[in-house]
Formats: C-alpha cells, sequence, structure tokens
C-alpha cells in the first residue's frame, strides 16, 4: 500500500494550496462553491476553474474565464433541403436533426465529427454533411478521447473494460474510492 492510501481528501477551503487543490478530484459544484466562497468567478469548465481556483489560492493573478464567442447570426428554420446552405454560427438545431433523420436514417444522432462540420463548414450544402456523416462512421467506430472534463465518464469506460461483468454500484463504489485518492 502506498503512502497516498492513508492520505485524507481535504475539504475544498480558502485555506489550501493550489497545488493540494490540484492535487485531488473535485467536482464542479464543489469548485464553483469555493470560487463563491472566494469572490472569483465560478463560470467556466471544471479544467478553467480549477485553474482560477489554484491561481487564487497561491497569491497569483487568476486568469479570467474564456468565453465562448456568440454565436450570431441566422438559424436554420423548416424547410430545408440538401441544397440549403449552412448559415455562419448554425446550432445543431432541431430543424438539422429532422433533416438529418429523414436524409441518413434513424440512426443519425450529432456525434462529435458532425457538430465540428456543422460549426466549422458555413457556406456548405446540406448534402454534403450528410456525405460527411457516411465518410466518418468507421472513425465513429473507434473509441474516442474522454475529455479531461468528464473525467467520471472516463473513469467509467476504463473500468467496465477491465471489469466486463461489473455491475454499475460496483464501478460506482470503483469511483468513490478511486475520487478520495489524490491524483498523485
Amino acid at each position: 500500500m502506498s503512502a497516498n492510501m492513508k492520505e485524507k481528501r481535504p475539504a475544498p477551503t480558502p485555506a489550501l494550496t493550489g497545488a493540494q487543490l490540484s492535487r485531488w478530484y473535485w467536482t464542479l459544484a464543489e469548485l464553483s462553491q469555493l470560487a463563491r466562497e472566494m469572490g472569483l468567478s465560478a463560470g467556466g469548465g471544471k479544467v478553467a476553474l480549477t485553474a482560477r481556483l489554484a491561481a487564487a489560492l497561491d497569491g497569483v493573478l487568476a486568469p479570467e474565464p474564456v468565453r465562448a464567442p456568440r454565436r450570431a447570426g441566422r438559424q436554420l428554420t423548416a424547410p430545408v433541403d440538401g441544397d440549403t446552405e449552412i448559415p455562419q454560427g448554425q446550432r445543431c438545431s432541431q430543424v438539422l436533426r429532422e433533416f438529418f433523420v429523414r436524409e441518413i436514417g434513424p440512426g443519425f444522432h450529432f456525434d462529435a465529427f458532425m457538430r465540428d462540420y456543422v460549426a466549422q463548414n458555413a457556406g456548405r450544402p446540406l448534402a454534403e454533411a450528410v456525405a460527411h456523416w457516411h465518410a466518418t462512421r468507421a472513425r465513429a467506430a473507434e473509441p474516442q478521447e474522454v475529455a479531461a472534463q468528464f473525467e467520471f465518464n472516463r473513469f467509467l469506460r476504463d473500468w467496465h473494460a477491465g471489469h466486463p461483468e461489473g455491475t454499475r454500484q460496483q464501478a460506482l463504489a470503483a469511483w468513490r474510492a478511486h475520487r478520495a485518492l489524490p491524483k498523485d
């Protein structure tokens, strides 16, 4: 048993150092509460919020949260067809979903490949988006990297891969044990 196994996770308080905060897993709710308690912005994603808190705990100027650019511009309204061009700032809307389900079938869903395509291909016709869907199915079937802010999802995927007969209750118990340990 390592020395880390004997350590107990501290409470998220302003008495922590940035290094101490970074050593442990925290929920977004815990981080947001600590930010409010310290008079900091609780906005942004978990990674940015953790960095902002760690900097503030160390007495360093906390970086400002990076805000996503506003999506200006018109959104598509029905009816749309394959010749309809994707406008700048188009969201993955119900109008698009209905079009893609009609063209591709009920198995359509907005995965990372399609979300990126819609976001980055203003001016392209929807027929090309349909072709992109079909062209990316092999890559979409491969395991995708789970982003850092989704640590719980990543843990569960890895745990179930190593314990294919494991139950949800066992996975959640393993998660609770994992998050009680320092990251190092």
